[in-house]
């Protein structure tokens, strides 16, 4: 299921970023106007509002597989963007680099013998300071600060890749004997795992990209 909102993620942001090549005023109404804050605040907004906790509890599971792949189409036209700032060439290497390292982390945290719980919590927190982080910078735009976030994104993102494969193998050994529950815990494990992806990438790509 992560697979393929990543797969449709791409498709979109792809796909979106070729219309505005071809249509300049396209590319000036979305990035020339304000609506390139609605894009760029849009994936954030959608994850706060239509995966609340109380929302998870009480849509079925193929409801929330329906939510899960609306905000991978959504995330996409928001990552247009970086077909227009990099190179396609850095941007396929910089995934491939990420799903190398997004695999080992992932089976580690899956193998491993150690409790990863307290590194969870930790890595919770520096997602918030990240956040808040990117929001001062784009009023700072700060490149020393840019490069400081983009590094510490790295470490915590591939840190909660880890925990979180560690955390849903362990819920869902002990769901599997309710019926339907880890229907749902398949979605949210997706979309955990996406996110982790995804910012992982993003962070790795404003190291690693060759700027257009």
């Amino acid at each position: 299921m992560m697979g393929i909102g990543l797969a449709l993620t791409g498709v979109v942001a792809f796909g979106f970023a070729q219309m505005m090549f071809a249509n300049p005023e396209l590319l000036k109404l979305v990035y020339g106007t304000p609506l390139k804050w609605v894009l760029a605040f849009a994936p954030l907004a959608f994850l706060m509002f239509g995966f609340t906790p109380g929302r998870m509890s009480r849509l079925p599971a193929g409801k929330l597989q329906t939510l899960f792949f609306v905000y991978a189409g959504l995330m996409g036209l928001s990552m247009a963007s970086i077909f227009l700032a990099y190179t396609a060439e850095s941007i396929a290497r910089v995934f491939f680099i990420t799903a190398g390292m997004f695999a080992a982390t992932s089976l580690y945290g899956y193998t491993t013998k150690r409790d990863l719980s307290g590194m969870g919590g930790f890595m919770i927190m520096g997602v918030f300071g990240l956040l808040i982080a990117g929001i001062v910078n784009i009023f700072l735009k700060s490149s020393m600060l840019y490069f400081v976030t983009s590094v510490i994104g790295v470490v915590v993102f591939t840190g909660l890749t880890a925990w979180d494969t560690q955390r849903l193998k362990e819920t869902y050994a002990y769901g599997s004997h309710m019926a339907g529950a880890n229907a749902k815990l398949a979605v949210e494990g997706a979309l955990n795992l996406y996110l982790n992806f995804v910012m992982l990438f993003q962070y790795m790509l404003s190291l690693m990209g060759s700027r257009e």
